[in-house]
């Protein structure tokens, strides 16, 4: 017989950085998880990712167990990693703050895949290319 759900939790945490502090602690802790178990691996399954923020599924079980559904980072810090910004523009249509090559968003939209609605690398690409312009970056040819 399958357990029985108690909650589905949402987090993005950095890769390898997780920490019974918050905001993983305030988010976990009335769940009655072992956070330092938890820590230890997410840790363990994300430290070959670098400096990504991973976002994740949480799926905790009235006996207190869990699983964990890891996902790939948000297209908007892939984005902003790409072009060598620190943050999006205030007024994306107006201020254009960067730039980011089509082989760029086409390497995104390949990492991305798996977690978009589409099987189509093309579509992707344009999903990919509709956020880079609303974070006020400009896609260019090359």
């Amino acid at each position: 017989m399958a357990k029985k759900i108690k909650t589905i939790v949402k987090l993005q945490i950095p890769a390898g950085k997780a920490t019974p502090a918050p905001p993983v602690g305030t988010a976990l802790g009335p769940h009655g998880l072992n956070l330092g178990e938890f820590c230890t691996k997410f840790n363990a399954a994300t430290k070959n990712m670098g400096d990504d923020i991973v976002p994740l599924d949480l799926t905790i079980y009235e006996d207190r167990t869990y699983s964990m559904k890891l996902k790939t980072p948000p297209a908007s810090s892939l984005l902003m990693k790409a072009a060598g910004i620190a943050k999006g523009s205030g007024k994306p249509l107006s201020e254009k703050i960067g730039k980011v090559k089509k082989s760029q968003v086409r390497a995104i939209a390949e990492r991305k895949l798996p977690d978009l609605n589409t099987t189509d690398v093309e579509a992707a690409m344009r999903s990919i290319a509709g956020t880079a312009r609303q974070m006020g970056l400009e896609v260019i040819e090359g």
